[in-house]
């Protein structure tokens, strides 16, 4: 069985992602992380480096996280702090960000590279309620959102979800087909997509939505979260 534990970097849910990954008690925890990104969350330490769309991302990641009384990556440390009370190997399945970031910029046109860096300064100072208006509008129309994004920033689409989708979506068959049960915690925004690539697999589906809406206790004390199965 495959796991893939939708979540957003930015949310106060690390015990719902504690509470799913004990209770499953798999052999792999995979987090969409890189070496390096791994690196800087648990050493609690500043990229070196890093392109500068990066640092402005991660900025505008520990601004929003502050307003929802968390710090942005607290999900990933807390998966992997699960792993390790469960006895599960980790395994960083995403592609190095550095890589990425620089790829993107390269791809991005004149037009993208404006909007983004406006969007950036908008991201910078948005309110908590607009961050929850528009995560709302993500999850009323999953597939219509992320058209018109591919049709604001084909290239933020192209190289920052579907390149690595297919990625991870390789990585987490590799690791399913020497492992009876995984667990990958990715971006809810991956999530369908890397569904849809592993085909035939047996996949369970827990959504951002559920997780947050989900009090961790009752999980502990044997409450369920509203999950879909996928059997193709």
């Amino acid at each position: 069985m495959i796991t893939l534990i939708g979540v957003g970097h930015v949310f106060a849910i690390s015990e719902q992602v504690k509470e799913l990954i004990r209770s499953r008690r798999p052999d792999v925890v995979c987090l969409e992380l890189d070496p390096s990104r791994f690196r800087a969350l648990t050493e609690k330490g500043t990229r070196r480096n890093a392109p500068l769309q990066y640092m402005l991302l991660a900025q505008i990641q520990r601004r929003i996280a502050g307003k929802f009384g968390s710090e942005a990556g607290d999900e990933m440390l807390a998966a992997a702090s699960a792993a390790g009370e469960v006895g599960a190997r980790i395994a960083l399945i995403d592609m190095d960000a550095t890589m990425v970031f620089s790829r993107l910029w390269r791809a991005m046109s004149i037009r993208e590279k404006l909007g983004i860096f406006s969007g950036a300064l908008i991201g910078l100072v948005a309110s908590k309620e607009k961050v929850e208006r528009e995560v709302e509008r993500y999850e009323d129309n999953e597939a219509g959102y992320l058209e018109v994004l591919g049709e604001q920033f084909p290239s933020v689409k192209r190289v920052l979800l579907d390149e690595r989708n297919r990625h991870m979506a390789d990585r987490i068959a590799s690791i399913a087909s020497q492992h009876e049960n995984i667990v990958a915690v990715i971006g809810d925004g991956h999530l369908s997509a890397i569904v849809e690539a592993l085909g035939d697999r047996q996949v369970e589906s827990v959504r951002l939505r559920d997780i947050r809406h989900t009090d961790p206790r009752e999980q502990a004390s044997g409450g369920q979260y509203s999950v879909s199965y996928y059997i193709k």
